[in-house]
């Protein structure tokens, strides 16, 4: 049974305004959906080792333990009480015990930083645990600070990286979005200060490009249209012309990140027009479907936690229980 995650009552500095109530969508869920979320969360809850992540190629970073994280809770699951509430828990203790006491880094990259923020911005005032809030308070200032030091203020591999592309950057300012929907004070100047350095490397046609706005691909358009879309901007000729890039594109498969285009595609079309994102969503679920292996977990060569995780998230938004799932 699924559960609509309650408000709880932390003791903590922050304030508790924690996240919106989730809710159930009106519309049904695709029984093809369920099967296969099901037989995926299965997978992860059977192959997760008892630190809280996972034994493949990639299963030990942060930033995939927290997506698998957030693929259970994406799925409405108690994660205090529910059949996969150890597996959150652990999880969530495995990001814990990754982050720098000093500094508030997670892991050795901003990619994983970046990731695991955002799982303890969605656990934030859902699951049971005091060392949350504190823990998302300083991984936040981490990227806060990074962002300071950084020539495009944006963001790279590390909090002192100089340079910067948009697939960390945009990493950054979703788990920023989310923090802030959870309650914390994410300074405006810095939000904008992101969204300007995603712009520039924006092109005519609405494609991104990696550093710059040459060599635009569509994962990374996704993930600039998801950023602008969280931002609420949605009505200029910036956000049209990059959703009129991704509708071009449908039919991509990313050869290299397949699971990494697939969560942020998603995303981005969700929020940004629901007549192409059900579109997209019926040809995900049949794609999804023909390639899932029968012990539940997605193939590649990024590990199965990883493809999985991914895979699953791509077809969450069929849930909306998240706050960075709600429009």
């Amino acid at each position: 049974m699924r559960f609509i995650f309650p408000l709880l009552m932390m003791a903590t500095a922050l304030p508790v305004v924690a996240q919106n109530l989730p809710r159930r969508p009106d519309d049904p869920i695709p029984p093809q959906v369920d099967a296969m979320y099901e037989r995926g969360l299965a997978y992860l809850a059977k192959s997760q080792n008892a630190r809280g992540s996972w034994d493949d190629s990639m299963g030990s970073e942060p930033g995939v333990v927290a997506l698998c994280v957030v693929a259970f809770l994406a799925h409405g699951e108690d994660p205090n009480h529910g059949p996969y509430a150890k597996n959150i828990s652990k999880g969530i203790d495995y990001l814990l015990s990754q982050q720098n006491s000093t500094n508030g880094y997670i892991g050795n990259s901003m990619y994983n930083h970046g990731f695991a923020t955002l799982a303890l911005a969605e656990a934030y005032g859902c699951v049971e645990n005091p060392k949350i809030a504190p823990a998302l308070q300083k991984s936040v200032e981490l990227i806060l600070s990074a962002q300071k030091r950084n020539n495009s203020k944006a963001w790279r591999y590390t909090p002192d990286s100089t340079d910067s592309d948009t697939t960390v950057s945009g990493c950054q300012l979703v788990a920023l979005y989310a923090a802030r929907n959870a309650g914390l004070p994410v300074p405006e100047e810095a939000l904008k200060s992101g969204l300007a350095y995603m712009a520039r490397c924006r092109g005519s046609d609405g494609g991104y490009g990696y550093t710059s706005a040459s060599g635009p691909k569509p994962t990374l358009t996704a993930i600039g249209v998801l950023c602008l879309a969280l931002a609420k901007d949605k009505e200029g000729k910036g956000f049209q012309s990059s959703l009129d890039y991704l509708k071009k594109n449908l039919n991509y498969r990313d050869r290299h990140y397949p699971y990494y285009f697939e969560y942020y595609m998603s995303q981005a079309l969700f929020h940004a027009e629901p007549e192409t994102w059900n579109d997209w969503n019926a040809q995900n679920i049949r794609y999804l479907s023909t390639i899932q292996s029968r012990d539940g977990s997605w193939p590649g060569n990024k590990g199965q936690s990883f493809n999985t995780a991914g895979s699953l998230l791509s077809l969450a938004l069929n849930y909306r229980f998240l706050p960075i799932y709600e429009k």
